[in-house]
């Protein structure tokens, strides 16, 4: 990892705990706003710990993107948890090629960024 790259996930993850820190539930409620903060902690330190020992610069980059991403999802719309996304099933199927594998290729292809480590962790 090079310095600049270094650089830059700790000031993600700085930002995070900032993020955590500031953070007010949508609902004003001071109990979802514990339980929204503690999910911003424990999502932001597992994803970390689990990329720590990445050393593929593109692999790098992805996961920096989708950081970047999930904080600016979560500010907008102010919730800390990721967006579901909402397929029918067999809905994206090719042209040709009608299959199971065909379907799964393309569900995968389809995933937002920000949603990429989602289903390893959870």
């Amino acid at each position: 990892m090079t310095a600049a790259t270094r650089q830059e996930v700790l000031c993600l993850y700085r930002s995070i705990f900032r993020l955590a820190r500031k953070w007010q539930a949508a609902s004003g409620q001071m109990e979802d706003t514990i339980e929204e903060k503690q999910y911003i902690l424990n999502e932001a330190r597992t994803l970390f710990q689990k990329n720590k020992n990445l050393t593929d610069p593109e692999l790098i980059k992805q996961c920096i993107v989708e950081c970047t991403a999930r904080i600016e999802i979560g500010l907008h719309y102010q919730i800390p948890y990721p967006r579901p996304i909402h397929l029918p099933p067999m809905g994206l199927t090719a042209r040709r090629g009608r299959g199971l594998q065909t379907q799964e290729k393309l569900r995968k292809l389809s995933k937002p960024v920000y949603l990429k480590s989602h289903d390893d962790v959870s």
